[in-house]
């Protein structure tokens, strides 16, 4: 352990967060599990617990002067520090941060270009990645990193080692670490790959206990009144837990897993529809590290329970917008049936369901054990699918199951933030040109265009034979055309001219199609409604869809139509969306039937607000939903000519079609 002057907040000193405590030390024990992800809302010690826990790891032994931590006692041939041959010395383990904003080279590393063209030597400095090696890489709020990170550490986690080619040369060094991430759900989901990559996973929140909540707040000012006594009382603690890794640790390899308990791991996965063998791998190696932390050197169906809870609740099949975690009643009869029974003292000792020693039995009054009543917390209601909504019945349309959204795009290349639909000119794709370096600016260099800016320079620079003479003003930027995300607002007439009940829910249904469509594609989205007299932000920007289904689902509908407020709401929401993100070009989708019935000249004003939002350049389209029988008033049509949008009859292209208006929107 480190000196106290060093140490941040204790480990031992976090208050009510068990199973993340769990979950961290787990993965410390045994680094194969394959780290920790750690979800839950504001202030809840995630990042608190992340960092305490390098304070309580073992030190590591390293190669003296490697800079990419090699084991003395078995170093990679491959390490671009060798041959190695300094002794071994020991340093504290190590947490390395990557920020969500960080380059590809800060992760990677680099090569020093200029000196690679001028003196035709390699040069490489290690990234994050090296650092880490051997450690742990910790990502604080880990849904928000661009996809081109993501891509970079989904390949370090499948081969253990990080790569860096650029222009013919490469270098390749191990890059083995435990991944640490946290995130707030609200604001996005995961990546599903990266995901999966995880190998457990915590859902955290506040306690709403009022003597949990004294507690912290008694160790927080505690610690922030005097370090250096709060962190004294606990170095006992702390020691304490860092020997029992440590034994946990060299425990780990004696520890036997029976048939029976491979057999029950297996079909505890099975009952809860995981896809793919990572699932069940990850749950072994889990419950054979909780065995060793506990002391154990036969794995138990108690182990079973804890590693399944950690391991599954991120693996299980689920819709995209149904509410994350494992059902504890659905995960003990999983238990349940896949335990063998305890043999009968008359089969003799050559029953062939014994398993072995502790070969999956364990004491019956444990399988009877209530499953804790406050995991999870979810209801009946909510275990289902998210889209079955929640409001009281008679006041809300519910949505139908959606379906596979096609693409929604702008036809114009953007310069927006690196995602998944619209053209645009970002970090990442194919090179379609070059650009002069604007001062240290980092990115990716384009080799020829920088030898062509070079080679005109080559006689006033005194360079006679071999090799170019480059300065830092003739290095020159790669242009790239990928991919980018885009801002889709859902701007919803939730009054009473909307009508019947079903066909307010086609239209919900052809919002949570594009919902989905948008999860997909990492998009962010946002729902204004208008009902009475007021129009409400029901959801801010966000990369949260599932937050955003939730909401759709609970809109009731009735009143009056305040058209002209709810497109006066839509362009603010816009506007500061456009400070906050200015990259991120919007996609304005308004559900009307065109009708507005709230104040003096009523559709006067709206059509204004529509001409506003046509002259800023907000890409558009209008869903009418104005019945086909009886008298059509085509309120809807004359708006979507006010907004310049696309305009589409939902009575008679359906939900199906909503989608295909939307995909072949083009900006004006």
């Amino acid at each position: 352990m480190r000196s106290a002057l060093a140490n941040g907040f204790p480990f031992t000193a976090v208050v009510g967060m068990e199973d993340l405590q769990l979950a961290l030390l787990l993965a410390a024990v045994s680094p194969a599990i394959g780290g920790v992800l750690i979800r839950g809302e504001k202030g809840t010690a995630k990042s608190t617990a992340v960092r305490a826990l390098t304070e309580i790891l073992p030190p590591v032994e390293v190669v003296d002067g490697c800079r990419f931590s090699c084991d003395p006692a078995a170093p990679d041939p491959n390490c671009p520090d060798s041959p190695h041959t300094s002794a071994g010395i020991a340093r504290p383990a190590r947490l390395v941060e990557l920020p969500v904003g960080a380059t590809e080279d800060r992760v990677l590393g680099s090569l020093h270009l200029e000196r690679a063209l001028s003196e035709g030597v390699t040069v490489y400095e290690p990234g994050l990645l090296a650092a880490a090696h051997r450690g742990l890489l910790y990502v604080d709020e880990v849904n928000l990193l661009h996809d081109h990170l993501v891509d970079v550490l989904l390949d370090a986690a499948a081969m253990g080692r990080a790569t860096v080619e650029r222009d013919g040369v490469s270098i390749t060094h191990p890059a083995r670490f435990v991944l640490v991430g946290t995130m707030n759900p609200e604001e996005g989901e995961l990546r599903p790959q990266l995901l999966d990559r995880f190998g457990l996973t915590v859902d955290v929140t506040a306690s709403r206990d009022p003597a949990v909540r004294v507690e912290v707040m008694r160790a927080r000012l505690a610690y922030e009144a005097d370090p250096i006594a709060f962190i004294g009382r606990y170095e006992s603690a702390q020691r304490e837990l860092a020997e029992r890794i440590v034994k946990a640790q060299s425990l780990l390899p004696d520890v036997i897993l029976t048939d029976a308990a491979l057999r029950q791991i297996a079909e505890i996965c099975a009952a809860f529809d995981v896809d793919g063998m990572r699932a069940d791998l990850v749950t072994a190696r889990t419950a054979v590290a909780h065995a060793a932390w506990s002391g154990r050197t036969v794995v138990e169906v108690d182990d079973v329970r804890a590693a399944a809870k950690l391991a599954l609740p991120h693996r299980k099949r689920r819709n995209p917008f149904d509410a994350p975690g494992l059902d504890d009643e659905q995960l003990e009869q999983a238990i349940n049936d896949s335990t063998p029974p305890e043999p009968d003292p008359d089969d003799g000792p050559d029953d062939p369901d014994g398993g072995g020693p502790g070969g999956g039995s364990t004491d019956p009054g444990s399988e009877g054990d209530p499953a804790d009543p406050d995991g999870g917390g979810e209801t009946s209601e909510n275990a289902g699918s998210a889209l079955s909504g929640a409001a009281p019945s008679g006041q809300v349309a519910g949505s139908s199951e959606p379906y596979k959204a096609r693409l929604l795009s702008v036809q114009a290349a953007g310069t927006g933030v690196a995602g998944r639909r619209s053209r645009a000119l970002t970090e990442v794709g194919r090179v379609v040109g070059d650009r002069a370096r604007v001062g240290r600016e980092s990115g990716k260099p384009h080799l020829l265009a920088t030898i062509r800016s070079a080679a005109p320079h080559q006689h006033a620079r005194g360079r006679s034979g071999p090799g170019l003479a480059v300065r830092a003003t003739d290095v020159r930027l790669a242009v790239r055309e990928g991919r980018e995300g885009n801002l889709v607002l859902f701007c919803v007439d939730a009054s009473g001219s909307m009508g019947t009940k079903k066909r307010m829910g086609e239209v919900k249904t052809a919002i949570v199609s594009l919902l989905l469509d948008a999860y997909q594609r990492r998009d962010t989205v946002g729902l204004v409604t208008f009902a009475g007299s007021a129009a409400t932000v029901a959801l801010p920007p966000t990369g949260s869809v599932e937050t955003a289904v939730r909401r759709l689902e609970s809109l009731p509908t009735g009143g009056r139509t305040p058209l002209a407020e709810g497109l006066l709401q839509a362009a603010e929401v816009l506007r500061i969306a456009a400070i906050r993100d200015p990259r991120r070009r919007p996609l304005l989708v308004l559900v009307t039937d065109g009708r507005a019935t709230h104040g003096e000249s009523a559709f006067s004003r709206a059509r204004q607000a529509a001409d506003w939002l046509a002259r800023q350049g907000i890409a558009s389209v209008v869903v009418d939903c104005e019945p086909r029988r009886g008298v059509r008033l085509g309120l809807a049509a004359e708006l979507a000519g006010d907004l310049g949008a696309e305009y589409l009859d939902l009575g008679e292209v359906a939900a199906g079609n909503l989608v295909r208006a939307v995909t072949d929107r083009r900006a004006a």
